[in-house]
């Protein structure tokens, strides 16, 4: 069965709603599972659980109230399948963080912008400033 797109939310949707340190860890699960094909039409909470088994202990219905929170704030969709809900991604690990990063950048002072991209810069290795410039470049390149 085909796996259906993610949704179309842009990095440049309105909110990027930010997520606590167990959505977060729940959000990863769900991608790791999508990138491997294992929850192709998406997770249940069963299935989300069963990914802590071993890694921490963790209640079933906090899963599913962490799911049900990230749903809420359209970080993830859901599906009914049978008494079950299946829920996936909204959007791609990258799309997301590109969203919190460009959210971040829009609450800060236009005067400030500039020295809050160098300090974060500052700390970039080799690799990751050539990452940048390559992405620049291609971002020139579409004329954007």
């Amino acid at each position: 069965m085909a796996r259906p797109p993610l949704s179309p939310r842009s990095p440049s949707s309105p909110r990027s709603p930010r997520m606590g340190d167990l959505e977060r860890v729940v959000m990863e699960h769900l991608w790791e599972s999508m990138a491997q094909d294992e929850a192709e039409g998406g997770a249940t909470v069963r299935d989300v659980h069963a990914k802590f088994a071993g890694e921490r202990e963790i209640a079933y219905t906090t899963v599913m109230t962490v799911l049900d929170r990230l749903s809420r704030k359209d970080l993830v969709t859901r599906v009914r399948d049978g008494r079950a809900w299946r829920y996936r991604p909204s959007d791609t690990r990258e799309a997301l963080t590109a969203a919190t990063m460009r959210n971040t950048l829009d609450e800060i002072d236009v005067t400030n912008r500039r020295l809050a991209l160098l300090h974060f810069l500052d700390g970039a290795s080799s690799a990751e400033l050539a990452d940048l410039k390559a992405a620049l470049a291609e971002i020139e390149a579409r004329g954007s």
